[in-house]
């Protein structure tokens, strides 16, 4: 279904998404060049992965030759994006009834990071330059003309947050174009690039982070953080008709204001998910002129509830409620909405489907549905006939039956909190062997969470023999607000006893060789990779650090400008370097102080252009290693951020790590 958008201060703080043409010479030296591993010694370390496999890395990780079908507001057209022969990914509008097809967007050096429909006649997409964050906000018209930067300011972020469908021509987009260190809204026309601001983020010490906007783009409500630390909500009354006050919490709490409720007449009635009077996240219906809660709407006593599916033709009648358990929970509400959800489960069993698109009148639907086992399959649904249509399988190349099944895990920590977590057993476990095991910590890490589905990186490790666990560690989003907190001020300490306790409940079931275990993960889990080789130094047999920090001093130092007013934030979840007793403890936790305890192989990777986690945090892990004559083969590409998006590092990225893998692990 349409999930709603999770935001977090991750890795540690992501904080909400013309052709650029070739990167500049500035760009192509950050960080130390001398220090990259060759490609011919980083081939040689990928040719070890050299046994008789059934599936190439290029099977769960070439793009698919389509993908990201969606459909017009009229459900007459369909877009998509479609490889070309040279890897790129341009975007296509298709016409239904006649099959005609045109292209739009046209990727060239760049990546076109995203798209949405804006009205009939026009998308809008959003591309960055080399990972760098700085996204741009374009136009064009689906047959492929007009197109129009619609955000033309250099070094800005700008982010699509709301299209107007009742004006078709505007869009309302975030970005931090007067001040760095903040975003203020803007009312855009995607057909002339007429712009007008929306309001002026004047309290520059307690900025506003976000904006709620009415279906007819009038701006609503908004949240302040103050001192770093607090939240405060501002609504504008119908009555009043100003922005006054209405709430203030704790920047771990929620109060979230998903959208005004169409079907009372009260103007200040809205559908709330807030944990401010629970523990989990609920799902209420409140006044917010009143400032209270009229009615709970949906609330489960084990995960946070923050699935709410409105029908914008029924005047926002809810359609869904849900939460992210051990599986994702789907829970029909309206009556034409059950006949819908009813229909597709008795075709789809127990696999997931998600209405990932839809026509305005709610009749046509494109779904996708997919399982642990299966990576996706678009179909085509007219809710009016009932009737389904097959259209595209993203990776048919990986049979179902190869596939390995995720388990859904429970374990009590050492102290007693009960964590949840996956594990991905390859079928060598089914013929009683004990395999070996890559733990792969999620990034974030707080309010981030791995969840249950079809995972590319846990199948290609099955696929190799390796079992892959993953563990929601506190201060793991989706398990309420005290598992949250309880996290706050442990990452490097109890996180890393949540990983370890983990790893022997997997080891009592006897499923793995504890000789045998590796360490993998990418932001948060690239840290928790170099601490796991530093705190428990016979754990693991190696380690492999994607993006990973290596010293909380030089993080902290280096945090973006748009970061810089949640700085207080992340004192209160990493450690606080202000504060003596905390500051010591954070250089106990960093890894760059701690390399003597590391006696594993590792393997460092990292995008040279990345804004969360500067390439100097993998700089000077690897300098530091190789100083004391401990080598480390040390991946960069130049075109990439944080995290690699193009087809041809992403293969290059997974032939080395199971090159490094099998050397290590066989």
């Amino acid at each position: 279904m349409k999930n709603l958008k999770t935001i977090a201060l991750g890795c540690g703080l992501l904080l909400s998404v013309s052709n650029y043409g070739q990167m500049s010479k500035e760009q192509l030296v950050k960080g130390n060049a001398s220090l990259v591993t060759s490609k011919e010694k980083l081939a040689q370390l990928a040719s070890l992965d050299n046994g008789t496999y059934k599936y190439s890395v290029e099977d769960f990780f070439a793009k698919p030759k389509a993908r990201t079908f969606r459909l017009s507001p009229d459900g007459l057209l369909m877009s998509y994006f479609q490889k070309t022969d040279n890897g790129k990914s341009n975007v296509y509008v298709k016409e239904i009834k006649t099959g005609k097809v045109s292209l739009v967007i046209e990727e060239k050096e760049e990546l076109i990071r995203g798209y949405v429909w804006l009205n009939n006649e026009r998308l809008a997409y959003v591309m960055d330059k080399g990972g760098n964050e700085n996204r741009h906000v374009y136009s064009a018209a689906i047959d492929g003309s007009g197109t129009i930067d619609l955000t033309p300011f250099d070094g800005v972020q700008a982010e699509i947050t709301s299209v107007i469908k009742n004006q078709k021509d505007f869009i309302i987009v975030t970005m931090n174009k007067d001040n760095k260190q903040i975003k203020e809204p803007y009312k855009i026309n995607s057909r002339t690039g007429a712009i007008e601001k929306l309001y002026t983020n004047t309290d520059l010490k307690n900025p506003i982070m976000g904006y709620s906007f009415d279906k007819d783009g009038n701006l609503i409500g908004f949240t302040k953080i103050v001192n770093g630390i607090n939240m405060q909500y501002y609504y504008k009354s119908s009555v009043s008709g100003d922005f006054k006050l209405i709430k203030e919490y704790e920047s771990s709490e929620t109060f979230n204001v998903v959208s005004l409720n169409y079907q009372t007449p009260n103007p200040d009635d809205a559908y709330v998910i807030s944990n401010l009077d629970s523990d989990k996240t609920q799902i209420v219906l409140y006044d917010l002129n009143q400032n209270k809660i009229l009615k709970s709407i949906y609330s489960n006593p084990t995960f946070d509830s923050n699935y709410l599916g409105l029908s914008e033709k029924r005047n926002f009648e809810i359609d869904y409620v849900g939460f992210n358990g051990e599986k994702n929970t789907i829970i029909p509400v309206s009556k034409s909405f059950k006949k819908t959800y009813h229909n597709l489960r008795k075709e789809f069993k127990e696999q997931q489907f998600t209405i990932v698109s839809q026509s305005d009148d709610e009749e046509k639907m494109l779904i996708v549905v997919s399982s642990d086992k299966i990576y996706g399959k678009y179909y085509q649904y007219d809710a009016k006939s009932d009737k389904l249509t097959y259209m595209f399988d993203l990776m048919p190349k990986l049979e179902e039956k190869d596939m390995a099944v995720m388990q859904p895990i429970s374990f009590k920590s050492r102290d007693g909190i009960l964590i949840h977590g996956y594990i991905t057993l390859p079928k060598e476990v089914l013929q009683g062997k004990k395999v070996p095991l890559i733990v792969n910590p999620h990034g974030g890490p707080q309010t981030i969470r791995d969840s249950w589905g079809f995972n590319q990186e846990a199948q290609l490790f099955a696929s190799r023999g390796y079992a892959t666990l993953q563990v929601n560690f506190r201060i793991s989003g989706g398990y309420g607000k005290e598992f949250l907190k309880s996290g706050f001020g442990q990452i490097g300490r109890k996180v890393m006893d949540d990983l370890e306790d983990g790893v022997q409940f997997v080891l009592s079931k006897g499923w793995v060789n504890k000789e045998k275990i590796a360490i993998y993960g990418a932001s948060h889990g690239g840290y928790a990779t170099l601490m796991g080789l530093v705190k428990t130094p016979d754990f693991y047999a190696c380690g492999v650090d994607y993006v990973g920090i290596s010293n909380i001093e030089t993080f902290f130092g280096s945090f973006p400008e748009y970061w810089k007013p949640y700085k207080e934030a992340a004192k209160k979840i990493w450690y606080d370097l202000d504060n003596p007793a905390e500051a010591k403890i954070a250089k106990e936790v960093s890894p760059f102080y701690q390399v003597d305890k590391i006696k594993k192989p590792l393997f460092v990777v990292q995008g040279a252009n990345d804004p969360r986690v500067n390439i100097t945090e993998s700089d000077q892990i690897v300098t530091a290693l190789r100083k004391k004559g401990f080598e480390v083969p040390y991946m960069v590409k130049y075109n990439e951020g944080h995290g690699f998006g193009r087809e041809e590092n992403q293969i290059e990225l997974y032939k080395t790590m199971m090159g490094f893998f099998a050397e290590n692990l066989k």
